[in-house]
């Protein structure tokens, strides 16, 4: 894969609102076309997206089930463009994302990330966000599970983390748009990471956060990953869609990855031109610039799931391709 250029040296000061990698010709060719490609693979328009953020509106200010849920267009556009602007399934993944909230408090709610321990597990290097976007204009995460302290952090600590950068990220329109590359280094992983989580929790984690968390994961590339993990990884795809599956890619060597993946994207140990440090100092500002934006997300409930279709009850299911844009824009006008 072509990597996308750098045209800083490594001395670079990488800052949250100063998106470098929009100073890359072919990248930038990217962003500057963020309408077209929503136009190619969400069905936006201007005229869908603001017929669609009305009817969004309209259905959350009649919803009794719901309360104080944000209507600003950043919000509204996470859920309508991760579904193709199918409004119905937007409204069911809505719903569903406030029914995920609600059952996992422990996880969702007052997410901040200077709580001690967020703040330390972001601090070691355990999720970071490369401040450079990869040549298809997406973000890329990169994770190391040995930065991970599991014998000083537990499996919520773990979410809480993983919660905090993916509600910052979701509140970028272009993240919104081009979606998430995810780069995984299983090295340094002990028996403790897997033994931290249970496996009811673990599976419900993975298959609801699927359905409920409005991400565009559009690739998974993993390497280092031993037989101990390897297993929690083929449990965890047993839970998620064919979809996804065929996104996640395990390499044996980091030659493999770097064949997948921009390394210019890439921390150094990787092969990539950004220092570890730079990429958690540049995670931290974009953390620090929406904290406020994240703790006001308490405030938003579901009173009531009644309104969820569940999986379980295959007449009532929406399916992505039986409803248009303007097919679901004709049926919810009618009605």
């Amino acid at each position: 894969m072509t990597t996308a250029h750098v045209l800083l040296n490594v001395s670079t000061t990488w800052t949250a609102n100063n998106d470098i990698c929009e100073k890359d010709e072919r990248v930038g060719r990217s962003i500057r076309n963020i309408a077209a490609v929503a136009a190619r693979e969400l069905r936006e328009t201007p005229a869908t997206k603001e017929q669609a953020i009305r009817i969004m509106r309209d259905w959350i200010q009649k919803n009794n089930d719901i309360k104080n849920v944000r209507q600003d267009e950043s919000f509204l556009l996470r859920f309508l463009r991760h579904k193709k602007y199918s409004v119905p399934m937007a409204q069911q993944t809505l719903l569903k994302y406030l029914n995920l909230r609600k059952f996992y408090p422990n996880i969702f709610t007052k997410i901040d990330c200077e709580d001690p321990k967020i703040k330390e597990i972001l601090s070691n290097g355990y999720i970071v966000v490369s401040p450079l976007r990869d040549s298809k204009g997406r973000r890329v995460i990169v994770y190391n599970m040995g930065k991970f302290d599991a014998s000083k952090f537990g499996c919520w600590d773990m979410c809480r983390a993983h919660v905090v950068v993916y509600e910052t990220l979701m509140e970028d329109p272009t993240d919104q748009i081009f979606g998430f590359t995810h780069v995984g280094d299983g090295n340094g992983s002990t028996t403790a990471h897997v033994t931290t989580w249970n496996p009811i929790d673990f599976a419900r984690l993975i298959k609801w956060g699927e359905q409920s968390i409005p991400m565009r994961h559009k690739e998974f590339q993993l390497i280092n990953i031993p037989v101990a993990l390897k297993y929690i990884i083929d449990f965890a795809i047993s839970k998620v869609s064919t979809k996804m599956n065929e996104r996640l890619h395990i390499h044996t060597n980091i030659k493999n990855l770097q064949n997948e993946v921009d390394v210019s994207c890439l921390p150094t140990n990787y092969g990539g031109h950004i220092p570890l440090q730079d990429m958690i100092k540049y995670t931290r500002d974009l953390m620090m610039e929406k904290r406020q934006t994240l703790l006001a997300l308490d405030e938003m409930e579901i009173i009531n799931a009644s309104g969820i279709i569940s999986s379980r009850n295959p007449s009532k299911i929406i399916k992505g391709d039986s409803v248009s844009v303007e097919g679901s824009f004709r049926k919810l006008e009618i009605d």
